[in-house]
């Protein structure tokens, strides 16, 4: 699995899961345009780990939910290295847990905003800078399949439409030889869990998960790298589920 002269543009990709993609994909041999929103010391901290290793990059902010900003990312990535081959959709939140009685219009629409409209506008702006044999990995989450954790039905239903919207998108994109596929990270040792999830809760969960424990970083980020590589030619419109054995499609 490599990406040798390949650039990829990983939004999100500053922490936790979307620094552990952008390292990897940079290992594979990709130079990495790296996307934060109000971090930039992550990104800093992110570049600089890929520069340890001789890896190559660059950071740029950006609001994912805005097309001029998006359009902007696009711009200066297409700048910096001529093309994009890989975009992989890590940016997207929780935002907080409400049951549907708690939650007002607005906070449904920013997460839906966040998770969902943040891959449409991504996705529409990179296409036309994306060659042949370009591969889009999209984030989910076993929300999606299982209706999400307690007061987290907002985030399960826009991750619900990030699968769909990839399967669609994967039939759009198929004659143009570029697949479209999708990870579903179940429980991950992130910062996501830290914020919301109670300890007891994680412990629970990673006491009844078949591994018996909680998945990391690292290791989604190399489902990714597989699905972005041509190690996985054929996989097309795929949400492979990466949970432990917690949930099984």
């Amino acid at each position: 699995m490599e990406l040798k002269n390949k650039v990829a543009l990983v939004t999100g990709g500053a922490r936790d899961i979307g620094r552990a993609v952008s390292i990897t994909l940079a290992k594979a041999g990709a130079s990495v345009i790296i996307n934060y929103y109000d971090n930039e010391d992550q990104a800093k901290e992110t570049l600089q780990m890929i520069n340890d290793f001789g890896g190559k990059g660059i950071i740029v902010q950006g609001d994912m939910t805005k097309w001029e900003s998006v359009q902007n990312l696009v711009n200066k990535s297409v700048d910096a290295y001529g093309k994009i081959d890989v975009l992989v959709n890590v940016a997207g939140g929780l935002m907080g847990r409400h049951l549907i009685h708690e939650m007002d219009e607005s906070f449904w629409d920013v997460v839906m905003d966040v998770n969902l409209k943040s891959v449409f506008l991504v996705c529409k702006a990179v296409i036309p800078n994306m060659n042949n044999d370009g591969a889009i990995v999209n984030f989910t989450s076993q929300a999606a399949r299982d209706g999400g954790g307690f007061g987290a039905i907002a985030y399960a239903s826009a991750k619900g439409g990030v699968l769909t919207f990839t399967h669609g998108l994967a039939k759009e994109l198929g004659p143009k030889k570029i697949r479209v596929n999708a990870v579903s990270p179940g429980m991950i040792n992130t910062t996501f869990h830290n914020t919301f999830t109670k300890p007891d809760v994680r412990q629970k969960v990673a006491a009844s998960t078949p591994l018996g424990r909680e998945g990391e970083a690292h290791e989604v980020a190399e489902l990714v790298l597989f699905l972005a590589s041509e190690s996985s030619s054929f996989v097309n419109g795929a949400a492979v589920e990466i949970n432990g054995g917690t949930y099984f499609v």
